[in-house]
């Protein structure tokens, strides 16, 4: 009886979804519009309030910075290379900016975030909105990878890096009812080639804060913003663990200019949605098509994406890659000895021996 009835909404519930969304679209825009205006008249006043912002030095980063400066917000700087935040502090006070603090922390560290919420609460007294932007992906193909030790270290800085922060930061934005900004990406739902272990990551994000959005209820807001391709710098190169294990192409969100792009939309958009305590931010827009597509039509999208995305010569890379890879060692022999011995036998009535199991 259950497998009846699952066939029959099978064939009956997708549809039928569809035709509902049809014709309830028209009221749900109007919907949505008439709580944006409301929010949009209510927007949280940023004045003296405190701004953590984490991978500070990246493009996205540092806009989301100026964004929350104009905004006469304090802000809190983070970057494991604080060299690279004075710039970026000098601009955000010329913009508004009340205090703006710099404090060198390495995310994927849980002492290093612990320590920069105690210095921020210490000094001043209070956390209101946490902005997690670190971000690090990568340009290749999984199959052509040489070195794997570099794969924690992705995962490390785009999931780890997110959590740790939250974690160190809950109890105070909690008692200031703040609120978790999350800089994700599309790449999370829609497949992109060459991006496999930063989609595996940026997914894992999403899933998690989706999660912690009902475990938090109304005490902290959760804001997940998702991007497309925004141009901060993705020039090729070399990408080098700090121990010198691992070498592997490598794109960052990276410094950016103050003016234009769509790095500056997009921090424009993110920082005036967390403002307006809107719990998605999506820009551009008009990625979500795709996911009814993935909904509904799974094979559309996969047909679509291999048409758009394939390479004219998708063999060629991989049997590069292949002839570079190091040959995998032989597998030793087996040993020389029988499978299975047998105890000598009471009175010694058979002498003690190996047998081979036929």
């Amino acid at each position: 009886m259950e497998q009846v009835l699952n066939a029959v909404m099978d064939l009956v519930v997708p549809p039928a979804s569809m035709v509902m969304l049809a014709f309830a679209w028209p009221t749900l825009s109007f919907l949505r519009g008439v709580e944006w205006a409301l929010k949009t008249l209510t927007k949280e006043d940023m004045l003296g309030k405190v701004v953590v912002i984490t991978g500070a030095s990246s493009a996205i980063g540092e806009q989301i910075a100026y964004e929350y400066a104009r905004r006469n917000a304090n802000l809190v700087l983070v970057a494991r290379r604080e060299h690279r935040l004075f710039g970026i502090r000098d601009n955000a006070r010329l913009l508004g900016a009340g205090q703006v603090l710099v404090i060198a922390a390495d995310v994927v560290k849980e002492d290093d975030c612990r320590r920069l919420v105690g210095d921020t609460v210490s000094y001043f007294g209070q956390l209101n909105h946490l902005v997690n932007t670190v971000s690090l992906g990568h340009d290749f193909i999984f199959e052509e990878a040489s070195d794997t030790t570099a794969f924690p270290h992705l995962m490390d800085i785009n999931f780890w890096g997110n959590v740790y922060p939250t974690y160190a930061a809950l109890p105070y934005l909690r008692r200031s009812q703040g609120r978790i900004v999350v800089n994700a990406a599309v790449e999370s739902w829609l497949p992109m080639p060459r991006m496999s272990l930063y989609s595996a990551a940026k997914a894992a994000v999403v899933d998690f804060y989706e999660t912690l959005r009902y475990e938090v209820k109304d005490d902290v807001g959760v804001t997940v913003a998702t991007h497309g391709w925004v141009a901060g710098e993705a020039s090729g190169g070399k990408f080098t663990l700090e121990e010198g294990a691992a070498e592997m192409q490598w794109k960052e969100e990276r410094e950016a200019t103050l003016s234009g792009g769509q790095v500056e939309r997009y921090a424009r958009a993110l920082v005036a949605g967390a403002c307006r305590g809107d719990a998605y931010v999506k820009h551009p827009g008009w990625y979500d098509v795709f996911l009814v597509f993935r909904a509904f039509a799974p094979d559309v999208l996969a047909w679509t994406f291999r048409l758009l995305l394939s390479t004219a010569a998708p063999a060629a890379p991989a049997a590069a890659a292949a002839a570079r890879r190091p040959a995998p060692p032989a597998l030793p022999a087996p040993p020389a000895r029988p499978l299975l011995e047998y105890p000598a036998a009471a009175g010694a009535r058979r002498p003690a021996q190996l047998q081979k199991l036929e």
